[in-house]
């Protein structure tokens, strides 16, 4: 996701200086259908992958394909679309915001659709079924296309009737006031050497991975790059620097507001209560809240911008997105709240996650078409396809960072590590496991971490779930207080169990010899046992498929993740950190927005 919206610097050059913005459009969408395309191709093969781990098969290499279209076709599309919107108004248009306003709603009708189309189609519980999502994707990529190229002529015009969007007119003299950016051999040796450097800064001191510090390094570069340009003017100079300035703060919205692909998601899989009327919802419809609000609040957002406009008393883009970081950050507090002391074994009403959806969708209204409005009333007009790339790079770095904070999220168990079990170490398993006798448990002597195990027993409509310890040399290893170290599992994704659904999803203190019970509509036993180490901490999970056989190593108390120093040890410490981030850059926003505003010179 960010090298989706770091690719928008090379399309907002390629853009500005040969083709134009209607050029790009049409193959930046042409190459996300083929990426779709790819990535359909990708999931009909994903057998492939099972069945040749280690290997390179047609799969890993359509997948790859596929994104990287994907990386490069978006590069291409969006910051151009969002420039031809800005062109169709002469300068100082007031009615500009409103209709970037607009305009995001227009894309958010397509974000609304999206998973309930391809969520529809392939979330469906058969990973087989996620080819028709890609593919739906790529239809309607193609379907937008053929649109663009058959109405662009008629509706994507200036007030003077001419077609915007076009190629630049090499052929004519630069006018006095349109100088051309100037970047000398010494100052591009220069940028080059700050990239270098910065990439070995965030790559060795701070220790990123190798995509996080090329983003991070491009992040500085860039723009530096384009401020020290010597054609530039001090008003154009200062106002770009307006654009930088604002886009370090937009880093830190959208690195909060995209845990909702993350985790906001496993927050919606594992602690929502999505039943809804006997029908529960998938995870991935909780995608469709934001786009759906968007939809209808955006044009009464339009209406107060136009009404205060009237009035004079319309905020200025500054402060309009310090209000989108607070109402962020009030949407995160809103969800803390929500789950502070939940006991990780209850899930909550699906009204605490929708609420914060609708809360940071008003904050994104308040930002982000604010923000495309911004770029296109500052940029100098040769530059004002790049510095939208600009724009996006931001956006690009904030969704890695997005993705360094999703770590954080608090896991109450963890899946360490898979290995497969030879032969030799499979003879030792007895039964086997076609032919496993429920009424007994396993201890396996190759594996001497194991002191315990979960026996699965069939009765009626109800599995048991017993924990048994093995042998005296087992019990006295112990500890004193097992309820406080002994851990016992359930099985399913939910109390009562969804049919055929056999996953750890939770733990539950059970002592050794204790038997629980839980109703299921399936009474059907999953091939596989458990086995349970002396600390109480180490799952080991067996499941024998064909000849194959695995272990799965859980640990059932990870260690809880921190963050500049502070331990996350719960959903609320983890939510309380977007809360202090967003709340803390939006005061701060709020106190330079004067100092802003003069240097934006009028152009507000």
């Amino acid at each position: 996701t960010g090298l989706v919206y770091l690719t928008p610097l090379i399309g907002g050059y390629v853009a500005d200086r040969y083709w134009g913005n209607r050029r790009s459009i049409f193959w930046g969408g042409v190459m996300m259908a083929i990426g779709q395309f790819f990535l359909f191709i990708s999931a009909v093969f994903y057998q492939d992958i099972a069945t040749n781990p280690s290997g390179f098969s047609l799969a890993h290499a359509a997948f790859y394909g596929g994104l990287g279209f994907l990386i490069f076709g978006n590069g291409f599309f969006k910051p151009n679309i969002s420039t031809m919107v800005g062109q169709i108004y002469p300068e100082g248009d007031k009615r500009l915001d409103s209709a970037m306003t607009i305009f995001y709603m227009g894309i958010n009708t397509g974000a609304l659709m999206a998973p309930l189309v391809a969520g529809g189609l392939g979330d469906t519980g058969d990973p087989a079924d996620f080819k028709w999502g890609f593919l739906a994707a790529c239809i309607g990529m193609l379907i937008s296309v053929f649109l663009f190229e058959g109405l662009k002529n008629k509706y994507l015009v200036s007030p003077e009737g001419k077609p915007v969007g076009m190629p630049p007119e090499r052929k004519k003299p630069v006018e006095v006031d349109l100088p051309k950016p100037a970047l000398n051999k010494g100052v591009l040796a220069g940028l080059i050497g700050l990239f270098i450097g910065m990439f070995l800064v965030f790559f060795y001191l701070a220790d990123f991975d190798l995509i996080g510090s090329f983003l991070y390094a491009v992040a500085i570069a860039a723009p530096v790059s384009i401020i020290t340009d010597s054609s530039l003017t001090k008003i154009e100079r200062q106002r770009i620097l307006v654009i930088f300035v604002v886009a370090l703060f937009v880093i830190f919205f959208w690195s909060a507001f995209e845990q909702a692909g993350v985790s906001l998601t496993f927050f919606a899989e594992e602690q929502t209560n999505r039943n809804l009327f006997g029908w529960e919802m998938p995870a991935s419809y909780f995608q469709f809240f934001n786009p759906a609000f968007i939809v209808i609040f955006a044009p009464i957002a339009t209406i107060i911008w136009a009404k205060l406009s009237a009035r004079n008393r319309e905020p200025a883009s500054p402060y309009k997105q310090a209000i989108g970081l607070f109402l962020l950050a009030l949407g995160y507090l809103w969800i803390a709240f929500g789950v502070q002391g939940l006991n990780p074994e209850v899930k909550v009403s699906m009204m605490w996650l929708i609420g914060l959806y609708w809360l940071h969708t008003m904050g994104e209204l308040a930002l982000s078409p604010i923000g495309l409005s911004m770029v296109v009333k500052l940029a100098p007009l040769r530059f004002t396809s790049l510095l939208m790339g600009v724009w996006f790079l931001a956006i690009a770095t904030a969704n890695k960072f997005a993705g360094t904070l999703s770590a954080l999220y608090p896991e109450e168990q963890k899946l360490q590590s898979v290995y497969v079990i030879n032969e030799e170490d499979q003879q030792k398993l007895a039964p086997q496991f076609e032919t496993m006798d429920w009424e007994r448990g396993y201890f396996i002597d190759s594996l001497p971490l194991i002191d315990q195990v979960i026996v699965f027993e069939e009765q009626t409509d109800e599995v048991v779930v017993e924990k048994r310890s093995f042998m005296d040399k087992v019990l006295k290893r112990q500890p004193k207080e097992p309820e406080t170290h002994i851990t016992g599992i359930t099985i399913g994704s939910d109390a009562d169990y969804a049919e055929n659904a056999y996953k750890l999803k939770r733990v539950l203190p059970i002592d050794p010899g204790e038997k629980v019970k839980y109703r299921m509509r399936d009474t059907t036993l999953p091939e596989f046992t458990y086995g349970l180490g002396p600390d109480g901490r180490m799952l080991y999970k067996f499941q024998k498929e064909a000849d194959e056989m695995t272990m799965e190593v859980w640990n059932l108390d990870p260690e809880k993740p921190k963050f500049m120093g502070w331990t996350i040890a719960n959903l609320f410490d983890f939510f309380m950190i977007f809360v202090f981030m967003a709340g803390s850059a939006s005061v701060i926003l709020f106190v330079l927005s004067k100092w802003l505003l003069k240097m934006m010179h009028g152009r507000q």
